[in-house]
């Protein structure tokens, strides 16, 4: 029986679609392929001596590894969720455990707050471009996507307001080093945005993968330390409408499957619900592992991916700016794993990436995946995560020789 022919599925099953360039993006693991297309950590940073001596830790001790293997609370475990409070409040989010859940991974948060907050038909904001997955996740439920463009300091105030208007349940962003974009949201931007979403009374989701991998410039408050702010003040309407979603995959490992939300407790306890009508917790031995990785290692597992990370990106701004024709404009992001690049009208990325896989060996993502509306197809998303600095500059190098062959034939045509 075909996909399209099985009875009985849901209106947001059947919208599903894979991607166009699912096909193209299984010949990156050609060894002869430079890829920039995956958004992923570089498994040669994993702590791997922390996380396999982690676990022998849990299973020597017969009392914690029963415990390890049981059943446990949905919320998550306690340890977890207080060394998750207590990083938290080092940068000024006022927290406790009964306002965080534990999730599988950030997407399964994502997941869970479109469920517990979308209704077939409600209006959801998000940035153009912005995350593909919270893009599927948030298309299962039904909502009509209000997109608001970015300028390189964070979605456009006016437009913002205009889709506040229209009363969303709520404004989807990521506002460190965005995925796609690269794009970090400025502090007087933050600052607007939140003033106008208490205006509106429109919830904030506040998607905060890459937060710690900065790599210039001071770290910004969260949208969360902002509202706590604001709460503080003797005028303010006393609501708490930021959601802060957090992850460990990009620091630690993602196999941990380590997300979680912090939220107001009457949102934690009905999202608790969900968890358990969905897979009742996460792993109990993952979790354990997690905690103990991040009370011993956090800090310099954050430092060696800085360093890593850093470099790359180095490489890949200094072969960009040397390399591509001045018609092609990108993004300079001050961390996080992105270069957002726009292409003269004209060339399509989808067909870009089809030409750069078969004659330079280069993958990349077409950017027109990234937007829930109005696709931009001259646009396209590198990573810069994976891969040494000697292949990074070959690759860029490689497609910017291509870019200029495809626009000196554009302007011969």
């Amino acid at each position: 029986m075909s996909e399209s022919a099985f009875p009985g599925l849901s209106l947001g099953v059947q919208e599903l679609r894979a991607s166009e360039i699912r096909e193209l993006l299984k010949l990156i693991a050609r060894p002869e392929i430079i890829s920039f297309a995956g958004g992923i950590p570089d498994p040669a940073i994993f702590p791997l001596d922390a996380i396999g001596a982690s676990y022998q830790r849990v299973l020597a001790d017969p009392v914690q590894a029963r415990e390890a293997f049981q059943y446990s609370i949905s919320e998550g475990y306690v340890p977890l969720r207080e060394w998750i409070a207590g990083y938290l409040q080092t940068h000024n989010i006022e927290t406790g455990i009964e306002r965080i859940l534990i999730t599988s991974g950030a997407q399964q948060a994502i997941d869970f707050l479109g469920r517990a907050l979308i209704n077939p038909g409600d209006s959801v904001v998000v940035t153009s471009p912005s995350y593909l997955g919270a893009i599927q996740v948030f298309n299962t439920y039904q909502p009509k996507f209000l997109s608001v463009p970015m300028d390189n300091e964070g979605v456009l105030l006016d437009q913002l307001e205009a889709a506040f208007k229209q009363k969303p349940k709520f404004f989807y962003l990521t506002p460190d080093f965005c995925n796609p974009a690269g794009i970090t949201t400025s502090l007087k931007r933050r600052e607007a945005i939140l003033r106008l979403a208490h205006q509106y009374g429109v919830a904030i989701l506040e998607d905060s993968p890459y937060e710690e991998l900065r790599y210039e410039n001071a770290r910004i408050p969260s949208f969360a330390a902002l509202e706590q702010q604001y709460l503080a003040q003797p005028d303010s309407d006393g609501k708490r409408l930021v959601v802060y979603i957090g992850s460990l995959s990009k620091v630690l490992t993602p196999a941990l499957r380590i997300g979680w939300i912090n939220a107001d407790p009457s949102l934690i306890n009905k999202l608790v619900l969900l968890k358990q009508a969905s897979d009742l917790h996460c792993s109990t031995i993952n979790q354990m592992v997690a905690c103990d990785i991040a009370k011993a290692s956090h800090a310099g597992q954050v430092q060696k991916l800085r360093k890593a990370y850093k470099e790359r990106r180095d490489v890949m701004l200094e072969a960009l700016e040397r390399c591509l024709p001045k018609e092609v404009r990108f993004t300079h992001p001050d961390g996080g794993m992105f270069i957002w690049l726009e292409f003269p009208d004209g060339i399509d990325g989808a067909e870009l990436l089809a030409e750069a896989v078969k004659d330079i060996h280069v993958a990349f993502v077409p950017g027109s995946a990234f937007f829930a509306t109005d696709a931009k197809r001259n646009t396209a998303r590198l990573s810069f995560s994976l891969g040494e600095p000697a292949r990074i500059r070959e690759g860029i190098e490689r497609l910017a020789a291509l870019l200029q062959n495809k626009l000196r034939a554009n302007r011969a045509a």
